[in-house]
């Protein structure tokens, strides 16, 4: 996979259908950087994230508005360790605080994951290579989750398989996600590119454009 700019918008599934999500991902061959936004009833977020090589996370930034308060949360990770900055402004908004209270519980993370956010889905598909392989174990992972709209970052425990390989006449692989923290399991549908197209009960792909150096 060559250098490639994407530009995705997804609109919400089930759960919130006029929520939105908007994404500008430039993935290279082993790393990613993406900023977006997501925008719902009662809050805008907008973030932007830094991949190391083998899309392992370097810096999440994201910014919570809502109506007279304001929340921001800077996470980032550096020789295993993750580490945050965090800050609350105004009155109302969430009950609990932003940041990572215990750094221990996300020890051995090496992704982060924006909740109802489909980028995050990216690094572990294309470190495991699941878009080359039909079936196979299941590979656990522990996540520094990142809840919406309170910031708080706690651990997550997710596994991803691969269900079905990037076949181009259907333009789409399927991996299978489970999150033990929400008792979910779903079929996730990405491109080549390890994007997703359709994330059940979540997130379903708008439109979609890209641009090649």
């Amino acid at each position: 996979m060559g250098r490639t700019t994407r530009f995705v918008t997804w609109t919400g599934a089930e759960d919130d259908p006029d929520r939105l999500e908007s994404a500008t991902l430039v993935l290279d061959t082993d790393r990613l950087a993406a900023r977006g936004t997501s925008r719902a009833e009662s809050y805008v977020a907008a973030w932007s994230l830094l991949t190391d090589r083998d899309w392992v996370t370097r810096r999440l930034d994201v910014s919570v508005h809502g109506e007279g308060w304001l929340r921001a949360l800077t996470l980032e990770r550096a020789d295993g360790i993750w580490t945050s900055t965090s800050a609350r402004h105004g009155a109302g908004g969430p009950a609990a605080a932003p940041g990572l209270g215990d750094p221990d519980s996300v020890a051995g993370a090496l992704d982060c994951d924006i909740a109802l956010c489909p980028v995050t889905n990216t690094m572990p598909v294309l470190r495991h290579g699941l878009l080359a392989r039909s079936g196979g174990e299941e590979v656990p992972h522990v996540m520094a989750w990142v809840d919406l709209p309170s910031l708080t970052v706690t651990r997550s425990v997710q596994r991803y398989s691969a269900v079905s390989a990037y076949d181009e006449e259907r333009g789409h692989a399927v991996v299978r996600y489970a999150s033990e923290s929400r008792d979910f399991v779903g079929d996730l549908t990405v491109d080549a590119d390890g994007v997703v197209i359709d994330y059940p009960q979540l997130a379903y792909r708008a439109t979609v454009a890209s641009a090649r150096p």
